[in-house]
């Protein structure tokens, strides 16, 4: 994977938050304070980032489902956008309490929320009385601030993908309860030990934001289409004729023969 490291630096990935504000946790990819400003070693990014892409990409090469995860303002759209590029599930509005832990009431509750779209898309909600799908339309607002990526969702992700692990802290400790892995863009004033595949980097620069997902965007797309392709070679071996083998009238005596001696034998 071709990583450039000046990329990431035009992108100010390196720009940490504050020196008043730094976690002592992640001074091991700090490269030096300058100005009262935590620069982040970008070497360290690098290797950190090739890391997590080689982790995902592995991940979607199963055909797994990775939840990309960013309610930040600066984070939202960004997330959203690389989500659905790879057909993933997202969280960009707020994360939902238990929505790893406590995972069936929340399939309930998207199960609920399916049925009132179809209600939508096929014409019911305009059939009813004016008061209830009034009432219906109001919940359906609310299900669309937590399931608006979640909709095809049926079972428990195999990873997370985050942006700011201060900000997205519950989604970590769930993750963390279930042994879920969490690849995360952490910033000088997190502790990158509560991640699996932590990427030290600015996570309030949508700029940088932008540039770290991409590269883990791009990983996702070689895993699906490695995963397409065993699919594709799986349904080609589906398809070749197994010849029968043929016995002649000869090999058949022969056969029955030493099947007769090997009897008599034991």
């Amino acid at each position: 994977m071709n990583i450039a490291i000046q990329d990431l630096f035009e992108a100010g990935v390196h720009l940490g938050h504050q020196r008043r504000r730094w976690n002592p946790k992640s001074q091991k990819f700090i490269y030096e304070h300058l100005e009262g400003i935590s620069i982040i070693d970008l070497e360290k990014t690098h290797k950190q980032l090739k890391k997590a892409c080689d982790f995902l990409e592995a991940t979607a090469a199963d055909g797994q489902k990775i939840w990309f995860i960013g309610t930040k303002t600066q984070a939202q759209a960004i997330i959203r956008e690389s989500a659905q590029s790879v057909h993933m599930p997202f969280i960009a509005n707020r994360w939902l309490g238990g929505c790893l832990t406590n995972f069936e009431t929340v399939k309930r509750s998207l199960n609920k929320y399916r049925h009132y779209l179809r209600m939508q898309t096929d014409g019911t909600l305009d059939t009813m009385l004016k008061k209830e799908a009034s009432v219906i339309r109001r919940q359906m607002a609310r299900m669309f601030r937590s399931f608006e990526g979640l909709v095809e969702v049926t079972q428990l992700p195999s990873a997370l993908l985050i942006v700011d692990v201060q900000k997205e802290n519950i989604a970590i400790a769930e993750a963390k309860r279930l042994g879920i892995p969490v690849v995360a863009i952490v910033d000088t004033n997190s502790n990158p030990e509560l991640v699996s595949y932590p990427i030290p980097g600015n996570d309030d620069l949508e700029k940088s934001i932008q540039s770290l997902i991409s590269y883990m965007v791009e990983a996702i797309e070689r895993g699906q289409a490695l995963f397409e392709h065993k699919k594709a070679e799986a349904r080609q071996l589906k398809k070749i004729p197994v010849k029968p083998t043929i016995v002649s009238d000869t090999d058949a005596v022969k056969i029955e023969g030493e099947v007769v001696v090997n009897i008599q034998e034991n």
